[in-house]
Formats: structure tokens, C-alpha cells, sequence
């Protein structure tokens, strides 16, 4: 009898503990160029200047059972900023915008994750941009997980925000109309 009990416990406990969910950690796939930081700001208010960051890297824990428990994590090389014009990009590192030598990254620390429902989450967290650390809400839509040709397992997260450029104390004039630019974000992270 009391083997019997021991092992209907233990089997008891097994099942509990194999269907308790984890988080899985996942590292951004930047080697592989399969995520991107873009940007875009209204130029004069006539049309759209677009660009991007070259140079990132960052890390994501996801679970499908608690979304709400999600972390991200991401830094960003500022002096790697490319809006195909090297002048312009010369002058968008220099003090009057990011001022690269003296702020050489960018970070984004999530601070809490928000499922909406059908993919859709509020992604909340610290960004510090020029010195400056404020808390930004990004919206995000859950693109799609599997394993993929290599081997590897891959989930992937695509992101939208606006930021106000004089909110980082980038307060150069670039006229009324140009004031906010906007982020576009694409994850692709390889499950570690």
C-alpha cells in the first residue's frame, strides 16, 4: 500500500510539474538580419524621411500561457543610424540630434506586457535616448512561431510607437510638422 501511494504522488506530481509553463528566452536575430529598427519623421511637413539603425542587439522571454510575465530587452549603436544620405546621417549623429560620442547607445527595458487579445499586446518599458529615460508604450502584434529550417525554434513580434523628439531633449528645428517621429520595430528571435 504504501508503495502504492508514493508512486501515485510521484506520478501526480510529474504531470503537475511537466504541464506548469515556462518562459522561453529568445535572443534577437540580428546576424541573420531578421529584425530591423526603423524610423520615420516628417520632413518640412512635404514627405517622409526614412531610416533605420544598422547596429542592435537584444533578448526576449515569451510565454503563451502568461504573456503578461514577457521581458525584452534591447540595445541599439546610435552612431549605426542610416537614412541613406551620409551627410545627413553626419549630421543626425553630431550634438544637434543624437550626439553619438557622448550617447553612444540607446536602450529599451520592458516594464510590463499587456495581452489584448488576438495577437495584439501593449509592450511597456524604459527607453533611454540621449541621455534621457522615459517610459514609452509600444504596440505590438504577435507574427507568428515555429521551428524553422536549421533546426531552431523562432518566434516573432512586430512593434509601433511615436516618440516626441523634444521629450529626449532633441530639440532641433525642423519645423512643426516634425516634431514626433515614428518606430517600427520587427523581431525575429531564436529560441535559446
Amino acid at each position: 500500500m504504501k508503495n502504492t501511494v508514493t508512486y501515485t504522488l510521484g506520478a501526480g506530481l510529474l504531470l503537475m510539474l511537466s504541464s506548469v509553463s515556462h518562459a522561453a528566452d529568445y535572443m534577437i536575430d540580428t546576424k541573420g538580419a531578421h529584425a530591423f529598427v526603423q524610423f520615420q519623421i516628417k520632413h518640412l511637413g512635404y514627405s517622409w524621411l526614412v531610416g533605420r539603425f544598422n547596429t542592435f542587439n537584444g533578448e526576449f522571454s515569451y510565454d503563451e500561457a502568461k504573456p503578461e510575465a514577457s521581458k525584452v530587452t534591447v540595445t541599439i549603436d546610435t552612431a549605426s543610424i542610416d537614412s541613406n544620405h551620409a551627410e545627413r546621417d553626419k549630421h543626425l549623429r553630431n550634438a544637434d540630434f543624437l550626439d553619438v560620442e557622448k550617447f553612444p547607445q540607446a536602450t529599451f527595458v520592458s516594464t510590463g506586457y499587456k495581452d489584448l487579445g488576438d495577437g495584439k499586446g501593449e509592450l511597456k518599458g524604459d527607453l533611454t535616448l540621449h541621455g534621457v529615460t522615459r517610459p514609452i508604450t509600444i504596440d505590438v502584434t504577435h507574427i507568428g512561431a515555429g521551428d524553422d529550417p536549421w533546426g531552431g525554434y523562432r518566434r516573432g513580434f512586430e512593434g509601433r510607437t511615436t516618440l516626441t523628439l523634444a521629450d529626449y531633449g532633441i530639440d532641433y528645428n525642423l519645423g512643426p510638422a516634425s516634431k514626433e517621429v515614428e518606430l517600427w520595430l520587427g523581431v525575429e528571435g531564436i529560441r535559446q
